[in-house]
Order: C-alpha cells, then sequence, then structure tokens
C-alpha cells in the first residue's frame, strides 16, 4: 500500500508492506464489535453518584439564585480548575430540570428553580 500527500508544508510518501498473516490480524482487529445494549433512558438520566463537583456547582447556582453565562462560568472554571471542566458543567447546569435558562441582552442567565 503506499500512501501519497502532504502534512502541512511536508510532503508525505509512505509504503507499507505487510505479509498475508499481518493483513489477516490488521482485519481481526478492525472488525466492528457488536453494539453495546442501549440503556433505559430512566438510567441515562439518573446523575452520577458521588459526583461532587456537579454538586457543588448546583450549590454554586442555588445560593446565588441568578447568575449570567460568563459569571458562572468563571465561578464553575475555579471550582474544578480548568476551563473544560467549567464548561461541561454549565452544560449540565443548562440541561437541568432544576435550572432555568433565559437569554439575557448579552449572555444567557441561568436561574435555580430547585
Amino acid at each position: 500500500m503506499r500512501i501519497r500527500g502532504q502534512i502541512g508544508e511536508w510532503p508525505v510518501d509512505l509504503t507499507l508492506e505487510l505479509e498475508p498473516h499481518e493483513w489477516a490480524q490488521l482485519r481481526r482487529e478492525a472488525e466492528v464489535p457488536a453494539p453495546l445494549p442501549v440503556p433505559d433512558a430512566a438510567v441515562v438520566a439518573t446523575p452520577r453518584q458521588n459526583d461532587g463537583q456537579w454538586a457543588a456547582a448546583c450549590e454554586v447556582l442555588r445560593q446565588a439564585g441568578t447568575m449570567n453565562g460568563p459569571a458562572l462560568l468563571d465561578r464553575l472554571e475555579a471550582l474544578t480548575g480548568s476551563t473544560a471542566a467549567g464548561k461541561r458543567l454549565l452544560v449540565r447546569l443548562r440541561h437541568s430540570s432544576e435550572v432555568r435558562v433565559e437569554s439575557g441582552v448579552h449572555a444567557p442567565v441561568y436561574h435555580w428553580v430547585g
């Protein structure tokens, strides 16, 4: 098998030579496994147990009552120590039945409805 192309500005010209038993092994490893069973919706919707960051994020909004999105994200980033983790918590809050989100003038506003 020969692969030609570019990665950025670098030209690529790669030749792979495999023995028949190596191709067979590669095919076996590339076989698609059977799909996993899909859990019930009730199981999926149940919050993760022992999720301290989630509980803390809910508590931040509960105590504030109302927060705009950027301020809430700042608090969640400080809580988790990570922008990505803070954003994940913000998305979970947005989809929580205990939170109502409305469009603000400049940013969404999160309300704790408990």
